[in-house]
């Protein structure tokens, strides 16, 4: 997706990765490019990121490992003074969010988590309609991470070391919460006029992943084993310093379609996904979905003008459906330009934390936990969305 704005906006000065078949997968992409890039290359040790980032070249870091490592290299290229981009969740760990937020205030550089569901054109549509008021005061909104992951968890070579499924062992909770939260947080305003106040989390019993753990190969590690800690099903729900409400799913291992809701209700209209629907209190008096017309006219209408410019790119380099590349372009352009980006820090320690919350909720009882105030009593200082006005 970098390359892709190569030479113009970005250049690839390095890439890393422990194993060298990435690395080496990664230069064949860069090559059969044309682009002409030759970045140096870091791999073979856990600790060769330490080397690249203490190159001066470097600007940006975009750290796609998983989840153990989130917070040490963005803690470590921040003190070098280069900005973030990281996967999600940006941490797991209470403490370690608070450290990137405090970090990121004393080095003054960006640390952004990569939510990139939050660039979706149905989401970045339905930002707008909110934001414009189509669907009037907002109340209430569903959202989910759900997702079969139970032949990749279990997969001896997908995820590096089989670390998904150690976390499934180790803890239960709302893991992955960011995918339907993200778009959901900035529906809402969260840390732009409201902002998440307490939530209570429920699991379900663990069956899935003890069933399906007698089906695979016996050599594999995991196999026939049982005691698992995750719930098949977690529900939280978040209540905003406003008094709306906001119904948070996890499920990664019981046969369920690919969902997540992104359902936001309003006083004048109503959107509900999987697939994308409208109803509409002035038409029907939002008795019916929007018929295919109608809605069209609202797509149409609201259809974010981000996704109209970067049509080519789109189609040309998708990434989910292309919203990894308007991210990337996101990302790149508002560096460039000196723009705040679209999700800041205090954006993805808000968003990430539910998954420490939700644990201590479900371990205690499943009792209501305040969320920590990372923005320090600022959330309720209008803050402008940069994707709604620097395009």
């Amino acid at each position: 997706m970098v390359n892709a704005l190569a030479p113009d906006k970005a250049i690839i000065t390095a890439i890393c990765d422990v194993q060298k078949v990435k690395t080496d997968a990664a230069l064949e992409e860069l090559k059969k490019s044309g682009h002409g890039q030759k970045p140096a290359v870091y791999s073979g040790t856990l600790d060769i990121w330490k080397e690249m980032i203490k190159r001066d070249d470097i600007d940006l870091v975009i750290i796609s490992t998983h989840w153990e490592y989130h917070t040490t290299m963005s803690i470590e290229a921040m003190r070098n003074k280069i900005h973030v981009a990281v996967e999600v969740p940006a941490a797991y760990i209470l403490d370690d969010l608070w450290a990137l937020v405090d970090t990121a205030e004393e080095m003054q550089v960006n640390c952004m988590m990569m939510e990139n569901v939050c660039y979706g054109d149905e989401e970045l549509w339905l930002l707008n309609m909110a934001q414009q008021g189509v669907l009037g005061t907002l109340t209430y909104a569903e959202c989910a991470y759900i997702h079969n992951l139970r032949e990749l968890m279990f997969s001896k070579d997908y995820y590096y070391n089989m670390w998904r499924i150690r976390h499934h062992e180790e803890r239960d909770g709302n893991f992955y919460p960011t995918h339907g939260l993200g778009p959901v947080a900035q529906y809402m305003d969260i840390n732009r006029g409201d902002s998440f106040v307490n939530m209570v989390s429920m699991s379900s019993l663990q069956a899935s992943l003890d069933e399906y753990s007698k089906q695979i190969e016996s050599t594999n590690e995991f196999y026939n084993r049982t005691g698992y800690k995750h719930g098949d099903m977690v529900n939280t729900l978040i209540k905003t310093a406003k008094g709306r409400n906001i119904l948070v799913q996890h499920d990664v291992v019981t046969p369920r379609p690919y969902n997540r809701i992104n359902a936001l209700a309003g006083t004048k209209g109503y959107h509900e996904g999987y697939p994308s629907r409208l109803s509409l209190v002035n038409i029907d008096k939002g008795h019916r979905w929007l018929n295919e017309k109608d809605y069209k006219v609202y797509w149409d209408k609201y259809q974010h003008p981000l996704w109209t410019k970067l049509k080519e790119g789109i189609e040309k380099y998708g990434g989910h459906g292309g919203m990894d590349f308007v991210m990337i372009y996101r990302i790149i352009d508002c560096l460039n330009n000196g723009w705040f980006l679209d999700q800041d820090v205090y954006d993805g320690a808000a968003w990430s934390v539910v998954a420490p919350l939700s644990t201590i909720s479900i371990e205690l009882g499943s009792i209501p936990v305040k969320f920590p105030d990372y923005t320090r009593g600022k959330w309720n200082e209008f803050r402008e969305l940069g994707i709604l006005k620097n395009i």
